[in-house]
């Protein structure tokens, strides 16, 4: 998974990026479905995700 993420161009353009996105999030939900995660595992990994997103917000908002 780190290294899809690492393969992506930062200067690439912003439409490039959301399809990234989409073709991670898709090949990462199927990859943990075949390995017995169930639905609501995955939305805990989700939920989990955005907290850390979270996170980063916040402690560069106070950076500022």
């Amino acid at each position: 998974m780190s290294q899809a993420l690492a393969t992506v161009n930062t200067a690439a353009p912003v439409i490039s990026r959301e399809r990234a996105l989409k073709i991670l999030s898709k090949s990462l939900y199927r990859d943990l479905r075949q390995n017995g995660y169930e639905p609501k595992q995955i939305v805990a990994v989700a939920s989990e995700l955005i907290s850390l997103v979270t996170s980063d917000i916040k402690e560069d908002a106070q950076l500022i």
